[in-house]
């Protein structure tokens, strides 16, 4: 048969099975990694300041996303329920962005913005409900919502 040749030694065996076990290994460990990326990206918008303008009688909110992950603001609220007039800029009469700051991208009607990471958006409320008005002397509980159901309130003092 074949007498006089001989196969591999399990010395050698072992150290190619060890070799594939460790090339799979750091395949999976890449694998694994790039999936943890995926799924601990996260929302979250920042409040960042919610004033009275005087002028002009509406609510203004300067919102930030500060998460790793885009968030669509399809609503806003005032004490919990939706809010009677409202519009999105990229810049208000009361507060603004920095001026190096990127705006989020704004739909045609103004109503929902998509912010990125990091970007920022102005929220106008001219009445709290609809046909509602501001009423001096009122704290008014005032509130972003997003596409995936999250709730981002802030407190505002009508003077």
């Amino acid at each position: 048969m074949n007498r006089g040749k001989s196969g591999i030694s399990p010395v050698m065996a072992t150290v190619i099975l060890v070799a594939i076990a460790i090339v799979i290994a750091i395949a999976v460990a890449f694998w694994a990694t790039g999936l943890v990326g995926v799924f601990t990206r996260f929302e979250k918008m920042e409040v960042v300041a919610a004033v009275y303008d005087t002028t002009d009688g509406d609510v203004e909110l300067l919102v930030r996303n500060t998460g790793s992950s885009a968030a669509t603001i399809d609503n806003i609220y005032v004490n919990g329920q939706p809010a009677g007039t409202y519009t999105l800029s990229g810049s208000g009469n009361v507060v603004n962005p920095p001026t190096d700051a990127t705006i989020c991208t704004i739909s045609s009607d103004k109503t929902t913005g998509t912010c990125d990471p990091g970007e920022y958006i102005v929220v106008s409320i001219t009445e709290p409900a609809s046909g509602a008005t501001w009423v001096p002397g009122v704290t008014y509980e005032v509130a972003v919502h997003t596409a995936s159901g999250k709730t981002y309130p802030a407190s505002v003092l009508i003077p």
